[in-house]
């Protein structure tokens, strides 16, 4: 089969299509022949050797997200056949027109709804469902902070929070309010001019907000807990802010009751990662679609452009998520 290869790490220009051999089906896997794969930050990790050279369980090739048909079936699979249409999380080999997945990781892809658009549901709203509503424990009602509202994870947390009945701030550059508006956001703020802070007190009337949602990490870090009212919950998703000099209020900390949790998908147990596959599938799956819900489709590129797709990544351009089309 063909797949994304690369010899060693560096800049974007050092992936490459080539040959490889095809996955081996085990028990409980689906063989798919991949028609979509999402592009995701872990994969410029992988080519930049932030994981060395990775076995992540299913194939050393790149890719965590794919949707395609099912080609086979192992002995320990239910509710999947050959002919099936199927999206879902990988542990690597998405960039190959041939991946295997376990199949308690994969999903139906709902009626009317296309491999492109199928692909990119998976990591960000799972990874999305997980902050919001199983740790973050978002109620209706409630008011919730989205930070990189416009982004991949956090266009499907607007969404996801709007469809929960929440109140929705969310940051973003001014040129992708209205995209984040459409999603759901009630509160667009331009992180650039603005101070989200600043603007949460005044447009809460100093009360904070329930629950925070945030990929950046140190910069906003102390923001944040002030931004928070009584008994709120802050969900760190990402650090890609840094880490350094990342300080906080510790008495606000213990005298409104607040939580901090930490979660990053990637380095969870695989039954960890069943449970939050079927989570989301159980809560959402049937709501795209014919309810609205919809990832964000930045561009699409065919396989042999993965480079040029991860380069525009790197760059910051993309507004939703880049796929890979074989």
């Amino acid at each position: 089969m063909q797949a994304i290869i690369f010899d060693k790490f560096g800049a974007a220009d050092v992936l490459h299509i080539g040959e490889a051999p095809e996955p081996v089906l085990r028990p409980n896997d689906l063989l798919v022949r991949t028609r979509a794969a999402g592009v995701n930050r872990a994969d410029l990790t992988h080519r930049r050797g932030g994981y060395g050279w990775p076995d992540f369980g299913d194939s050393t090739i790149m890719g965590l997200e794919i949707a395609g048909d099912v080609i086979a079936v192992g002995e320990n699979v239910e509710g999947y056949a050959v002919g099936d249409r199927v999206m879902g999380i990988v542990g690597g080999g998405a960039y190959a027109e041939v991946a295997r997945i376990d199949y308690r990781m994969a999903m139906p892809i709902p009626d009317g709804l296309d491999y492109v658009h199928a692909a990119a549901i998976t990591e960000v709203f799972v990874t999305a469902h997980e902050a919001l509503i199983h740790l973050g424990k978002l109620q209706p009602g409630e008011t919730v902070l989205i930070h990189a509202g416009a982004g991949g994870v956090g266009g499907a947390a607007v969404q996801l929070a709007h469809a929960t009945g929440a109140t929705v701030f969310a940051t973003a550059q001014a040129s992708a309010h209205e995209l984040v508006r459409r999603l759901g956001a009630d509160h667009a703020i331009d992180y650039v001019k603005e101070d989200f802070a600043e603007v949460v007190d005044r447009l809460t009337e100093q009360r904070g907000v329930d629950l925070i949602l945030d990929f950046i990490g140190a910069p906003y870090f102390e923001r944040n807990v002030n931004s928070l009212a009584f008994g709120g919950r802050l969900i760190q998703i990402g650090i890609m802010g840094g880490i350094e000099n990342a300080s906080m209020p510790l008495d606000r900390l213990l005298y409104r009751h607040l939580q901090i949790i930490g979660t990053v998908m990637k380095s969870r147990t695989q039954e960890v990662k069943h449970g939050m596959s079927r989570r989301f599938k159980e809560r959402w799956l049937a709501h795209f679609v014919k309810d609205g819900l919809t990832p964000v489709i930045d561009s699409v590129y065919p396989l042999a452009q993965a480079g040029a797709a991860q380069q525009r990544m790197e760059d910051g351009l993309n507004v939703g998520k880049i796929v890979l089309t074989m």
